[in-house]
């Protein structure tokens, strides 16, 4: 069970240990010894309520708790196996709150070394930023030997490896297929992690060269040819220019076509 959960269980069940605490400590029956004992009852009550009471009290902070749920909610759908470390935080000298919510500051990344906010609801009105530091070890793509920039990346070209990502760039590539037939925008030595930024599409439109047009619509599909009058990779937006001279935008096809959509 995590730790946020076990402060949390021992919070919220505190009353009923108490509960079963005096049942337990409860006065013997009108007799012999009950004097004796009373006071050894009470004594060892109050000891259970001075032990117990950091553990289920002070122990459980639901600011860190909020901040930690957040994070856990915020990476569950990421690749690979995540590790989270939250920062200490003094929320004694907070002014009193009966509800939380947590919060990504403006530019925070859910990788790393980050920090969370949390900011009170009510009835007094405050924020603060939790440090945490998330470590995410899955598989990234890093370069078998130097490429230079222009250079089609052949399966050889790369080497798959494991290890903490958030050491690691933004937007390293996860799957050597994502990068094998593209293009390297600029060059890079061998062991180097692979970016998707340094990577180009390869043209499936050139400038000049004669592409079929098909305009879709509701219930019709008409083809037809112009002249592009840019490159397009797969995606991207082409220009055309129809024998009638109109100039016409569209989606460019794996299979050198171009798709406009009424």
């Amino acid at each position: 069970m995590e730790i946020g959960r076990i402060r949390q269980w021992l919070y919220l069940y505190s009353a009923k240990l108490a509960a079963m605490a005096r049942q337990l400590f409860a006065p013997c029956p009108s007799g012999v010894g009950q004097n004796v004992e009373m006071p050894s009852r009470s004594l060892l009550f109050a000891l259970l309520l001075v032990i117990a009471s950091p553990l289920l009290c002070a122990e459980f902070d639901p600011v860190l708790d909020t901040a930690e749920r957040y994070v856990r909610a915020q990476t569950q759908g990421l690749p690979g196996k995540v590790t989270i470390a939250m920062g200490k935080l003094d929320a004694s000298r907070l002014p009193p709150c009966t509800a939380h919510e947590a919060f990504s500051p403006p530019g925070t990344r859910m990788i790393g070394k980050t920090h969370v906010g949390v900011r009170c609801l009510g009835p007094n009105i405050w924020s603060v930023l939790v440090p945490v530091q998330i470590a995410i070890t899955g598989n990234y793509v890093s370069t078998a030997r130097a490429l230079a920039a222009g250079q089609l990346i052949q399966p050889g070209d790369l080497v798959s490896s494991t290890g903490d990502l958030s050491t690691l760039p933004a937007g390293v590539v996860a799957d050597p297929a994502l990068a094998i037939g593209k293009t390297l925008r600029n060059s890079l030595g061998a062991g180097q992690p692979l970016r998707d930024n340094q990577l180009l599409a390869p043209m499936v439109i050139r400038q000049g060269q004669t592409v079929r047009v098909l305009s879709k619509g509701s219930g019709f599909a008409v083809s037809s040819e112009g002249r592009a009058l840019s490159n397009a990779s797969e995606g991207q937006i082409a220009q055309i220019r129809m024998p009638s001279g109109q100039t016409v935008s569209g989606i460019a096809k794996s299979d050198g076509s171009i798709e406009i959509s009424f």
